[in-house]
């Protein structure tokens, strides 16, 4: 009867090992596979054993030395036996170090693999030099660990280098390193620098769920297959400046704790950082999508960076949270491309749209600065979070600080207007002067201006009242800066410049056009009264213009105030009610008187009738009778009638002065409220 043997220890090898120094707390002993026809493995035989066998090695042997612990001296030794006298270089054929020690520095560097070479489970103590080294089978080194430097620079990977799962606990150098296989990293962890400069992967390369405790640097690198990045960390800053991603590039789920910078980095394919954090600052300056781009759910919390950013075609960027100012001043946007975005501040300065483009926005104050579009482009603010295509609402807890979702426009200057459309956002701080076509702008849904500072204010201990309009910003900048200005108005921020009346007033006409071709008169009432009042305050326009404004201005508010008008035509025909009373009516109606002459003998008696002059009164002037008599006078002269009253000389002069102001003072309280009211 057969009985099965015992299952293996844990920690007992696969292999036939060496056994050396075996004791109570380790039974197994050495692990190091034993050299054929020997009992012993490498590292324990006899020197007479070891020259022996080394000597019956040859370039391009197949070893196994799986479990074995080398020291330098040995692995020294072992290289020397393999070294070919042609080349200069020691040449591996199959070589096994699974689970194998090394317990010093060790140099595989200018060393040739010819074909796989095995380092699973393998174990660097001290620096591992592998430079100028060839792999032309497979190189594997799946949870090795480096507990010092690694250096595999300009080293040649030409099948699959496997790297899953190991650790580099020191300098990881892989600068001008060629993997022409299969790269995988995921899993693997980085306790210090990696460094992948001027790096090449032309196969796929995965750094999936890899770790990155030091700073990362693929900079300059070419990925030329597909590069897997999902769900890595990057605990420290990662570097991928100017390198090309030419196929799929995947950052989906990444966290970024340190700065990201991927400036002049170009992604020739779909390029998707969906659901990617970055804690730290985001810098993809001068960076080129030319297809496809991906940011659904990526969180910035600090500021980010697409200065110069070439978008090739159609993209959708976003939905996007960044904490701090997301920058795609100089951008160039080549397809059609929807951005949904919320940010503190979003900079679009010299931002180039090629084709019709969609901001959604929540949080933003936005900068428009010289901004050049060629078609339709829409900014609108968003009420509700953004949506992921699964139906779940975007997490927005990076901006958790903020006071409101509202979305603040800063500057339109150097814009062209003409195919701009505004929806739901805060006018009140933007900036108009140098805009182009700005009557051509649409405004949609609840927009917003700035206001006059409310309630009664005094200067120079007279009392100043601005009447409620909507504003520019730039005149609330004007006004701040004028002597004696109130509280209220705004002064001017950074880079606002100095506009004045002379070039606000086209500003505040192009608004008002707009407004008129929009069919909402009322709403550009406010902007013709902005308009006439930067007319009036315009001190190079000739003083008689500027007098007749001010007038126009006092009694009905440029034919926008009914109210002023009203209060003015109140007083005028209290004016003339009483100077009516006073001096205007006749003491007594004058009588009428017959005169005649009988000729001698008798015949025809010929009359000649008339009517005897007012006389100025001298007695009370104001009695009701009186009153009565002035008010109809003075209510006909509104409307230019005559009410038939015999009047003084003096009244017919007032009634006459009465006729010309007071319906002109009605015809600006109608105007007023038909401009209020105007379909």
């Amino acid at each position: 009867m057969t009985h099965p043997s015992p299952a293996p220890s844990p920690r007992m090898p696969g292999w036939p090992h060496c056994g050396h120094g075996t004791t109570t707390e380790d039974p197994v002993g050495c692990r190091g596979i034993r050299v054929p026809g020997h009992t012993a493995c490498l590292a324990h035989l006899s020197d007479t054993g070891r020259d022996a066998y080394l000597a019956t090695l040859s370039p391009g042997s197949d070893i196994d030395y799986r479990g074995t612990t080398f020291t330098a001296e040995l692995l020294g030794r072992l290289l020397d036996a393999l070294r070919d006298p042609a080349t200069g270089r020691p040449c591996f054929g199959t070589a096994g170090f699974d689970s194998a020690t090394f317990r010093s520095d060790v140099g595989f560097e200018s060393v040739t693999f010819q074909k796989n070479a095995w380092f699973e489970g393998a174990s660097f103590a001290g620096v591992a030099w592998f430079e100028s080294t060839v792999f032309n089978g497979t190189a594997g080194f799946g949870a090795a660990t480096f507990e010092s430097a690694a250096w595999f620079g300009t080293t040649v990977f030409k099948g699959t280098a496997g790297f899953g799962a190991a650790t580099f606990s020191g300098t990881a150098w892989f600068e001008s390193t060629t993997f022409k296989g299969t790269a995988r990293f995921e899993s693997t962890t980085f306790k210090g620098t990696a460094g992948f400069r001027r790096t090449v992967f032309e196969n796929v390369a995965w750094f999936e769920e890899a770790t990155f405790e030091g700073t990362a640097g693929l900079v300059e690198s070419t990925f030329a297959g597909t590069a897997w990045f999902e769900s890595t960390a990057f605990r420290n800053s990662a570097s991928f400046e100017a390198t090309t991603f030419e196929r799929d590039v995947c950052f989906e789920a990444a966290v970024f704790k340190g700065d990201a910078n991927f400036a002049r980095t170009t992604f020739k394919d779909n390029a998707r950082f969906r659901t990617a954090v970055f804690e730290g600052n985001a810098k993809f300056e001068a960076a080129t999508f030319e297809s496809g781009s991906g940011f659904e759910a990526a969180v910035i919390e600090r500021d980010a960076w697409f200065a110069d950013t070439v978008f090739d075609r159609s993209a959708s960027f976003g939905p996007l949270v960044c904490a701090g100012r997301l920058v795609l001043s100089g951008a160039v946007f080549g397809g059609p491309v929807t951005l949904s975005l919320a940010a503190h501040r979003l900079e679009c300065r010299r931002t180039r749209w090629s084709s019709t483009a969609d901001v959604r926005l929540r949080y933003a104050t936005v900068d428009f600065s010289h901004a050049v579009f060629e078609y339709p482009l829409t900014i609108a603010a968003e009420a509700d979070r953004f949506v992921l295509p699964n139906g779940r609402p975007v997490e927005e807890h990076a901006l958790a600080g903020a006071p409101d979702a509202a979305v603040r426009l800063a500057s339109l200057r150097g814009v062209d207007a003409a195919h701009l459309v505004l929806a739901d956002v805060d006018l009140s701080g933007c900036l108009f002067t140098g805009t182009v076509h700005l009557d051509q702008l649409r405004l949609e849904g609840a927009y917003s201006f700035g206001e006059v500072p409310p309630g009664t204010h005094w200067v120079r201990s007279r009392p100043v009242r601005f009447t409620p309009r909507r504003t520019l910003a730039e005149e609330h900048h004007w006004r701040a800066r004028r002597p004696g200005a109130v509280r209220g108005w705004n002064v001017a921020v950074l880079g606002a410049g100095h506009a004045g009346p002379a070039q606000l007033a086209p500003v505040y006409r192009a608004l008002r056009k707009a407004f008129e071709d929009g069919k909402d008169e009322p709403g550009a009432a406010d902007f013709y009264y902005g308009e006439m009042e930067m007319r009036r305050h315009d001190a190079s326009r000739p003083w008689s213009e500027r007098a007749l404004l001010a007038a126009y201005w006092a009694v009905s508010g440029y034919g926008l105030r009914a109210a002023r008008a009203l209060g003015w035509l109140g007083a005028a025909m209290l004016v003339t009610v009483v100077l009516l009373m006073s001096f205007g009516i006749p003491e007594d109606s004058p009588k009428q008187e017959a005169a005649g002459t009988v000729p001698p003998g008798g015949g025809t008696v010929t009359l000649t009738i008339g009517k005897a002059d007012p006389q100025n009164p001298t007695g009370d002037r104001f009695t009701g009778e009186r009153f009565e008599k002035a008010l109809n006078v003075t209510l006909n002269s509104v409307v230019f009638r005559s009410s038939g009253q015999d009047l003084t000389t003096t009244g017919t002069y007032t009634e006459m002065a009465s006729r010309l102001v007071e319906p002109v003072l009605l015809g600006l309280a109608v105007l007023a409220v038909r401009n209020r009211v105007k379909r």
